[in-house]
C-alpha cells in the first residue's frame, strides 16, 4: 500500500516539477517577449539546477531520507506555489530586478525538485526493492507525470485558471504529498506532528493564495499598466488585457500595446485606405490577423466591398471584440456585419488549405517579436499570400517602424520582393507608437496614391495620403536580406532594433 502511494507521489511531484518550469517560461515569455529565448534559458537553468540538486541528495543520510523528502516537498510547495505571483508582482512594481528574480527563483526551485526523485528511489531501496524495479517504476511514473502536465497545462490549466492559480495549485499538490507521506510513515520519521503542522500551514497559505490570485493579478496589472483593467484573459495563445483611462481604451497582448482608442484611427485608416481606395472595383477582401475588427471597420466603409473574410488565430480575441459593448462600439460592430466571415485558424495553415482569390489583402499580424510570429513574415508565407491575390489587386502589411526599427521594416520590404511582389513602402505618425510603417505590395507594377478619399475619415485626406509615401532624409531605405524560414533574421533585427529604443 505504502509503495503504491509513493509511486503516486512520484507522478505528482514530476507533474508539479514540470509545471513550475512551464509557468516560469510562459510568464517570462509574456512579460519579456522572444518566447524561444525565454523558454530555452528557463529550461536550461532549471535542468542545470536539477542536476545539482540530484548531486546534493547524496549527502542526505540514509536514516534521514524520509524526513528530508518531506522537508523538500514543503519547500517546493511554498516556493513553487508562490513563484508566479512573486515574479508577476516584481515585474509590475520593480521591473528592473525581474530577470534576476526569475533565474534565482528557477534555480532554487530546480535545485529542490532535483532532489525529489533520488530521495524517493532511496526510500524504495531501503525497502529492499530490486534496483531494476526501482528504476523502472520510478522513471516510468516520472515521465508519465511530465507527459500529463505538458498536455494539461496549455489546454486546460493556463487558459482556465491562469498562471497564478495554476502555480498555487501545483504548490498545494506538493504540500499534499508532504502531508500524506508524513501520515503514512509517521512511525519512521522524527517529529511527525511538527511536520504535519508545518504542512498544514503551507497548504493553508497556498489555498488562500489560490482564492485571492484574481485580486493579486488585478493589483499587479494595475501597477504594470497604470490604468484600470476592465478585461483580462489568458487564452491558449496569449494574454489579453484591456485598460481604460477616461475615454481611452487600450488593448495589450502579452504586455505589448496593440492600440489606443484615441489614435487607432490613424493606424487603421493608414493600413486600409491607401490600397483599397485605389481599387474601386474590389469586391472580395481578406484580413489576416486584426481580430479587433478595426481594420474591418475601415474596409466596410467601401460599399463596393461585398465580402470580407477575417482569419485570426484566437477565438477569444474575436469573441471579445464582438460581444463587449465598448469594444464593439469602437469597431462599429464590424465583426457581426453580414458581409463579414470570421474564421479562427492559423493564417499560414488556412492559406495552404484554401484557394480563393481576393482583390485586396490586409495583413495585420503582431510584430515579429518571436520565431512563431516571424514565420508569418517569411518568403514562403508571402508566396502563399500572393497565390490568393488577384492579378490587379494589392496587399498591405503592417511592418513595424521604419524610424525605430529600420532594419526590420526594410527586411519585410526585401522579403516581399523576394516573393515576387512589387512594393510601395509608406509610413504614418501614430502618437501611441511613433512613426509606423506599412508596405503596399502587388503583382502589378503600378501604384499612384489616390487623388481623393471617397469614405469618411478622421485623419487621411488626399494631401496627407500622398505624404505617407515620402520618406525624409533621416529614414533612408536600407538594403536588407529577406526573412527566410531557416534563418528568421527578421526576428533578430526586430529585437536588436527595439532594444536600442526601449530602456
Amino acid at each position: 500500500m505504502r509503495d503504491r502511494i509513493l509511486i503516486l507521489s512520484v507522478l505528482i511531484v514530476a507533474s508539479c516539477g514540470l509545471g513550475y518550469e512551464l509557468i516560469s517560461s510562459a510568464l517570462a515569455s509574456y512579460l519579456l517577449g522572444d518566447s524561444i529565448l525565454q523558454f530555452s534559458s528557463v529550461i536550461g537553468c532549471y535542468l542545470f539546477a536539477m542536476g545539482i540538486g540530484s548531486w546534493l541528495s547524496k549527502y542526505v543520510k540514509d536514516d534521514d531520507v524520509l524526513n528530508r523528502f518531506i522537508d523538500v516537498e514543503l519547500a517546493v510547495a511554498l516556493l513553487g506555489g508562490i513563484s508566479a505571483a512573486v515574479l508577476f508582482l516584481v515585474f509590475a512594481w520593480l521591473s528592473a530586478p525581474f530577470r534576476a528574480a526569475l533565474y534565482v527563483g528557477v534555480f532554487i526551485i530546480g535545485l529542490m525538485v532535483g532532489m525529489e526523485i533520488p530521495l524517493v528511489m532511496r526510500v524504495f531501496n531501503q525497502r529492499k526493492a530490486e534496483f531494476r524495479e526501482i528504476v523502472s517504476r520510478v522513471l516510468t511514473f516520472d515521465y508519465l507525470g511530465a507527459l500529463a502536465v505538458s498536455l494539461i497545462f496549455p489546454l486546460l490549466l493556463a487558459p482556465k485558471l491562469g498562471l497564478l492559480r495554476t502555480s498555487f495549485l501545483f504548490g498545494m499538490l506538493n504540500a499534499g504529498v508532504a502531508l500524506w507521506t508524513t501520515w503514512l510513515f509517521r512511525a519512521e520519521i522524527r517529529r511527525p506532528a511538527e511536520r504535519a503542522m508545518r504542512g498544514g500551514v503551507v497548504l493553508g497559505l497556498l489555498a488562500l493564495g489560490f482564492l485571492f490570485s484574481g485580486q493579486m493579478t488585478a493589483w499587479a496589472e494595475k501597477g504594470l499598466y497604470g490604468d484600470d483593467v476592465v478585461h483580462a484573459e489568458t487564452t491558449p495563445y496569449q494574454r489579453l488585457v484591456v485598460t481604460r483611462w477616461h475615454d481611452d481604451l487600450r488593448l495589450y497582448i502579452n504586455g505589448n500595446l496593440q492600440f489606443s482608442s484615441r489614435d487607432e484611427h490613424r493606424y487603421h485608416e493608414s493600413l486600409v485606405i491607401p490600397g483599397l481606395q485605389a481599387l474601386p472595383w474590389a469586391r472580395n477582401v481578406l484580413v489576416l490577423g486584426g481580430g479587433d475588427g478595426l481594420a474591418v471597420r475601415e474596409i466596410l466603409k467601401y460599399k463596393h466591398v461585398e465580402h470580407v473574410t477575417l482569419v485570426d488565430l484566437d477565438p477569444a480575441m474575436t469573441g471579445l471584440f464582438s460581444r463587449s459593448e465598448p469594444l464593439a462600439k469602437l469597431n462599429q460592430g464590424s465583426l457581426t456585419d453580414p458581409r463579414v466571415t470570421v474564421i479562427n485558424d492559423d493564417a499560414g495553415r488556412w492559406l495552404e488549405s484554401h484557394a480563393e482569390v481576393y482583390d485586396f489583402i490586409v495583413v495585420d499580424f503582431p510584430d515579429p517579436s518571436n520565431f512563431g510570429l516571424g514565420r508569418l513574415y517569411s518568403v514562403p508565407v508571402y508566396h502563399l499570400m500572393a497565390r490568393h491575390l488577384a492579378e490587379n489587386g494589392y496587399m498591405v502589411i503592417q511592418s513595424t517602424s521604419p524610424y525605430f526599427a529600420p532594419r526590420s521594416f526594410w527586411s519585410v520590404d526585401a522579403t516581399l520582393k523576394e516573393a515576387g511582389l512589387n512594393t510601395w513602402p509608406y509610413h504614418a505618425y501614430v502618437p501611441s507608437f511613433g512613426d509606423w510603417g506599412f508596405i503596399l505590395a502587388g503583382k502589378r507594377r503600378d501604384y499612384t496614391p489616390p487623388e481623393a478619399v471617397s469614405v469618411p475619415t478622421r485623419y487621411l485626406d488626399p494631401a496627407t495620403l500622398r505624404e505617407l509615401f515620402h520618406f525624409p532624409a533621416d529614414m533612408p531605405a536600407l538594403a536588407m536580406p529577406p526573412n527566410r524560414l531557416n534563418e528568421q533574421s527578421l526576428v533578430r533585427y526586430f529585437d536588436e532594433d527595439w532594444r536600442k529604443v526601449i530602456r
